[in-house]
């Protein structure tokens, strides 16, 4: 896939990786991530999106830690996790190995995808009155000590 530039942004080859994990392993999984690769995106790191949690639907079978059952299982609490990483095959894999071995599944899901992915030229848009600092809402500052 080749990448390609407008006036304002490149587009890029990435790898689109994309895990699911109960929501109490992501930070565990996630500080692995980042202890290997920063997660940059222009002038921030650690980037990722997680979904809101829904129910992953299994069975195990003979050979499941659990032991085969009959019964079909349903897990609340379940999120979907992505990131965005360089096309390095040992970045890639020393990611993949560190959720494999961070996450509490016997078989996690994880997904990979090559990608065109948007990076800023970083042009001046001080002035652009769509950017959030430019507008109500701004909601990056912490509340108060009074809660407001």
């Amino acid at each position: 896939m080749q990448g390609f530039e407008t006036f304002s942004v490149t587009m890029a080859p990435m790898c689109l990786l994309t895990f699911q994990a109960p929501t109490e392993d992501v930070d565990r999984i996630m500080a692995a991530v980042v202890a290997i690769t920063p997660l940059a995106m222009g002038a921030y790191d650690s980037n990722a999106y997680q979904s809101m949690p829904g129910i992953e639907r299994y069975r195990p079978l003979e050979g499941a830690a659990a032991g085969a059952e009959s019964e079909l299982r349903r897990r609340p609490g379940v999120v979907e996790i992505s990131f965005e990483l360089p096309k390095v095959p040992d970045v890639i894999e020393r990611v993949i190995e560190a959720i494999f071995q961070a996450h509490s599944y016997q078989e996690p899901v994880i997904r990979l995808q090559a990608i065109l992915s948007s990076r800023s030229k970083g042009l001046d848009d001080s002035a652009n009155p769509n950017r959030w600092w430019n507008s109500t809402g701004d909601w990056k500052k912490a509340p108060s000590a009074s809660g407001d």
